[in-house]
């Protein structure tokens, strides 16, 4: 049995005594072949009464047998004993099988030791295939970089890397680094980040991530950040981190199983003696033994205690499969749950890539107001600030900025030249009292309103495009019955409530500030209501955490975000946050299934088997049968598609 079948029942052995060489797990399936095979000659020999097969032979055929495929169980029984953990099933399964030598059983002896020993590499197997689609992610980093160091090239581990310096990618190399493209273009196969299939178009001054295949010519790339500190080693710990959290029913489980084991160990004994009690001298200690025997290997809860965590690592490997990231099973559980989902727009509806459109200037010239503005923005990291900035092109302006400061949720002030800017939305110029036309608010644009001098200047109107699964996301939700969709911003309300029509969202809340965006989810929790919330901005962190379920975007979102999130999307999709429900949905009811199998069909053969109405032969079905129906429930989540 793995470790974390073995910790459920209370059979821990102290790390000292582990030798992966000696598990009963190893990949070699001859020695079960082989004891099968020797299994079945054995009873044929015996069915057809061959004449040398006598009592003797039949005990040292089996015997032989048993101890070939068994010393490694009774191995590690022993070891168990002696270090006081009884409770476990490797006694359990030595002392049943022993039992069944001890009043003749011999096959039924082997049958038993046999298919344990075939369902243990069973599971082992499921376990494997559940987690390498989750263990693929892990050998995706690079183990050396080309670095450029004065005309040469030179081959370093990417961890002896600086940010700053330049690195050399070839074809169909993996990019080992984060950084900036220093080359003109090239295209980069993202799969192994985000899921995307497709490749994506990078151009010069855009990031790149580690992990990402270079599918171009070769290319140059800017370090930015150290090798611990790339996103796809933030993803890969996170990754590592997803198997140790547990969800409540893989918890509860692994409480019951403890209790259960020797329960049921004290009930067999009791079987054995409380019948000599009742009986008296119609007692027969052969009957009571071997009922207590079948009643030891109907008991083992092996499909039970493996098949809840297999059926989590397929859900959390479905996930990462689908460009999702769990953090762990307990959030694979909880987003199941969820009832209402309110979505960030900028960035996470929609692309969060900002053009401007038009300058529309009041007695003052277009170039200078646009100048004057995007001078104060370039000190803003805002989406709609560097679109501005990329705009104006300032390369040649004379204005400098100084005394800038940055409203959250409102906008910029600084002096620029002669002239007090003030760039951002309409609060911002209500904070500092600047009169305008507040016919502008209701148009469903998204406009920058600038003020020089304490006086309205006009505005600049930027666009951003909705994503292109958006609608589909949001139908998607509506299609799980999801309770409510609800949008929030920091937006005017006029362009929330335009792009809350375009998309079918019936809640639209607009100009919010950070701490507002709070308030509303606060409000929705203390409803009663399951809320996940869907951000990537660093404004979005702190509702990310608030949040029963934070979700972030996880190829354009902030570090903040994702670090805080429960869920990372690595796609930057919306619709998948309704896969990430789908896919907890089913590993839920396929968790659920297990257990009323296991517990439902084991309860049964139990109280067959305490009444004499189940042979050993039954009870290896109740208990090999029962734990690979499991397993292959469990595995079944691997191969749907979502």
């Amino acid at each position: 049995m793995s470790n974390s079948c073995e910790q459920c029942t209370g059979g821990t052995e102290p790390a000292s005594n582990k030798n992966p060489s000696n598990t009963i797990w190893d990949k070699d399936y001859g020695i079960p072949v082989l004891c099968l095979m020797l299994l079945i000659f054995g009873i044929g020999l015996h069915y057809f009464e061959v004449s040398f097969f006598s009592p003797v032979i039949a005990l040292l055929w089996f015997g032989t047998t048993y101890i070939i495929i068994g010393a490694p169980v009774l191995g590690r029984s022993a070891k168990l004993i002696a270090h006081g953990h009884i409770y476990n099933e490797f006694v359990l399964m030595s002392v049943a099988t022993l039992g069944a030598f001890l009043i003749g059983s011999y096959a039924e002896g082997v049958a038993v030791m046999l298919f344990y020993v075939v369902g243990e590499l069973f599971q082992e197997s499921a376990v494997k295939k559940a987690k390498r689609s989750i263990e693929a992610l892990l050998k995706i980093q690079v183990e050396e970089a080309t670095v450029l160091e004065n005309g040469n090239l030179v081959t370093l581990h990417p961890k002896k890397v600086q940010i700053g310096q330049t690195i050399l990618v070839r074809q169909g190399q993996k990019i080992p680094l984060d950084g900036i493209l220093q080359s003109e273009k090239t295209d980069l196969n993202t799969a192994a980040l985000t899921g995307e299939s497709l490749p994506v178009f990078k151009q010069k001054g855009e990031l790149v991530y580690a992990g990402s295949i270079n599918i171009g010519k070769p290319i140059e790339i800017r370090v930015t950040h150290h090798f611990e500190d790339t996103k796809l080693s933030k993803i890969l710990k996170m990754v590592q981190d997803a198997t140790s959290r547990k969800a409540k029913t893989q918890l509860l489980i692994s409480r019951l199983a403890k209790v259960y084991t020797p329960i049921v160990f004290w009930l067999a004994v009791a079987l054995v003696v409380l019948p000599l009690i009742f009986l008296g001298s119609d007692y027969i200690f052969e009957t009571w033994f071997q009922r207590a025997l079948i009643f030891l290997v109907i008991s083992c809860p092996c499909a039970l205690v493996i098949s809840i965590p297999l059926g989590y690592f397929g859900g959390i490997g479905a996930g990462s499969r689908n460009g999702i990231l769990f953090k762990g099973s307990n959030f694979l559980d909880l987003m199941s749950t969820v009832d209402t989902v309110v979505m960030d727009k900028t960035g996470t509806l929609t692309k969060g890539m900002f053009e401007v459109q038009n300058v529309h200037a009041v007695d003052i010239d277009k170039k200078l107001l646009l100048e004057l503005t995007a001078m104060l923005e370039v000190n803003s990291t805002h989406p709609v600030a560097k679109a501005i900035v990329a705009y104006a092109n300032i390369q040649k302006s004379t204005f400098t900025a100084s005394h800038v400061e940055e409203i959250s949720g409102h906008g910029l002030i600084g002096k620029v030249g002669e002239y007090t800017v003030l760039a951002g939305n309409a609060k911002l110029l209500d904070k500092y009292k600047v009169p305008y036309d507040s016919k502008i608010d209701s148009n469903g644009r998204t406009l920058v309103l600038i003020a020089l001098n304490n006086t309205y200047a006009g505005y600049i109107e930027v666009a951003d495009a909705v994503k292109e699964d958006a609608k589909e996301a949001v139908e998607g939700l509506y299609n799980l019955k999801i309770k409510e969709v609800i949008m929030l911003s920091g937006d005017q309300q006029a362009v929330v409530d335009k792009i809350a029509q375009t998309l079918g969202i019936k809640v639209a809340i607009g100009s919010l500030l950070p701490e507002e965006k709070l308030s509303q989810v606060a409000k929705l929790k203390n409803q009663g209501r399951v809320v996940a919330f869907v951000g990537d901005g660093i404004n979005d962190a702190p509702v990310i955490a608030m949040a029963d379920v934070g979700i972030a975007m996880g190829g354009l979102g902030s570090d903040a975000a994702v670090e805080t999130a429960d869920i990372v999307i690595q796609t930057d999709q919306p619709s998948k946050v309704a896969t990430a429900i789908k896919i907890s949905h089913v590993t839920k009811e396929i968790i659920w299934q297990n257990i009323t199998l296991a517990l439902g069909i084991k309860i049964l053969v139990l109280l067959l088997g305490a009444l004499g109405m189940a042979t050993m032969w039954q009870a290896v079905i109740a208990d090999v049968g029962v734990a690979l129906l499991a397993i292959l429930n469990a595995v079944r989540i691997q191969h749907l598609k979502f």
